[in-house]
């Protein structure tokens, strides 16, 4: 596959359909109803200051995605060569893809100002970070404590600089 390399072992196919039905509510309720019962209405400013906010989370969701290159999936697994990627995006937070898509959503939610499009990002932020605690249980698993702890313990899960104590990183 031109877009990702051969896969060496998936995660459960279960945990990863709880995963896509609670993101796809998050979606469907981010994006349903816009302007209907809004609880503020951002200015011309604010506006273009969530847009902004918008293109910079996507476009650096895009560079996570080609930077990883094909170790990337939309599920949780293992490629052929798999190792820790710790440089661009990866040295900032350990999943920027889903970074990118939270800081997206959220000012999605903000701009949209509707308590339904609230409660959409943070369904989808549940999933990404039950998401995200499920792909590094694997990943450690799979290329064990040493290859991941010391990149878990020295780099953000998902918010620049909001770091766990060394101990509990390892225990994640």
């Amino acid at each position: 596959m031109l877009w990702s390399g051969r896969t060496a072992k998936k995660d459960r196919l279960g945990a990863e359909l709880i995963f896509r039905a609670l993101f796809y509510f998050g979606l469907i309720s981010l994006l349903a109803l816009p302007g209907q019962n809004r609880f503020w209405s951002p200015g011309k400013f604010a506006n273009w200051s969530l847009v902004a906010l918008v293109a910079l989370g996507l476009s650096f969701t895009w560079w996570a995605r080609i930077h990883l290159g094909r170790l990337w999936s939309d599920r949780v697994v293992t490629k052929e060569g798999h190792h820790v990627i710790d440089t661009g995006p990866y040295r900032i937070v350990r999943h920027p893809i889903y970074s990118g898509l939270l800081l997206a959503a959220f000012a999605t939610a903000i701009e949209t100002a509707t308590l339904v499009a609230l409660i959409g990002a943070a369904a989808v932020t549940v999933a990404f970070i039950v998401k995200a605690k499920r792909e590094e249980h694997f990943l450690r698993a799979e290329l064990g404590a040493s290859a991941y702890d010391g990149y878990a313990r020295n780099t953000a899960m998902l918010a620049p600089f909001v770091r766990r104590s060394s101990h509990q990183a390892g225990r994640s």
